[in-house]
């Protein structure tokens, strides 16, 4: 479904953001993608989703080349991705119900569609309840289900999350995981950046490291009692800081905390919701 050929991406100022990575990740897989801040996570992510193109190597899609890709291909592209944020991106004017249609109706669809998907896509994440609150009326978690919903409303193919659980109390990161956990059991490819390594350890998934730009390593899933144990010799050693270098271009314009532009940024994209 994804596949990197070896692909780098040097940004103007010279920095080595990716060197030379080559993996797969299959339909219906679960992948963690873990590495300290300025590893080059986000460049990983943005390169998925078409906001940057790699310097050299081919980056191939659901058997689409992202480098034959036309401009305006692109917004159907990323019509089969969902996207999580960290920062959870509502829209507080909102209804929740409005929130998650928002994107159905960025497509085109009918109303009567959209009242019959919204509802069932809640109860999915346990928010039915919620439909008519407005996003400050929720917990963090609450919204971050929300969040969820939105990006699992146009049934993608892929659901990429971007820290989904750095905005939310400890206790509700299990919940967040366990959720994407079960919307990959439907057979939605999941893709999940995260520094929350003892998460990882405890859902036995597919874990690909990246450090310095490099696949340092890449542990396929695993559901034996020790997982873990060597597969984070490596990770368990980064020192986790705000002064880590940033893994692009323009410092921290790009670093791993940086978001996908303002909300008017893709105005023919459903998936960076909202449009």
């Amino acid at each position: 479904m994804i596949d990197f050929v070896n692909v780098s991406k040097i940004y103007p100022n010279g920095t080595h953001a990716l060197e030379n990575v080559s993996l797969s990740i299959d339909k219906g897989e679960f992948v963690f993608i873990v590495g300290a801040s300025g590893a080059g996570k986000s460049t990983f992510l943005k390169l998925i989703m078409h906001e940057e193109t790699p310097t050299s190597g081919e980056i191939i899609i659901n058997g689409n080349k992202l480098s034959k890709l036309k401009r305006r291909d692109i917004p159907y592209l990323r019509r089969h991705m969902g996207i999580v944020f960290q920062d959870f991106r509502l829209i507080e004017k909102m209804t929740v119900f409005d929130n998650v249609a928002f994107a159905m109706r960025a497509v085109g669809e009918s109303g009567a569609t959209i009242k019959k998907r919204v509802p069932y896509v809640l109860s999915l994440v346990g928010l039915q309840d919620k439909m008519k609150n407005k996003p400050s009326e929720l917990s963090g978690g609450e919204q971050q289900r929300v969040s969820l919903a939105r990006a699992l409303v146009n049934n993608p193919e892929i659901i990429v999350a971007d820290e989904p659980t750095g905005n939310v109390d400890p206790e509700l990161s299990h919940e967040i995981i366990e959720l994407l956990n079960e919307i990959n059991s439907m057979g939605t490819t999941v893709l999940v950046v995260t520094h929350e390594h003892e998460l990882v350890r405890e859902f036995h998934q597919r874990v690909i490291t990246i450090d310095r730009g490099k696949v340092i390593a890449d542990n396929q899933k695993s559901g034996s009692a020790g997982y873990g144990d060597d597969v984070y010799s490596e990770y368990d050693d980064y020192e986790i800081t705000d002064d880590e270098p940033a893994d692009n271009y323009g410092g921290d314009a790009y670093d791993d905390d940086d978001d996908y532009g303002e909300l008017p940024q893709y105005p023919d994209n459903v998936v960076i919701v909202p449009d």
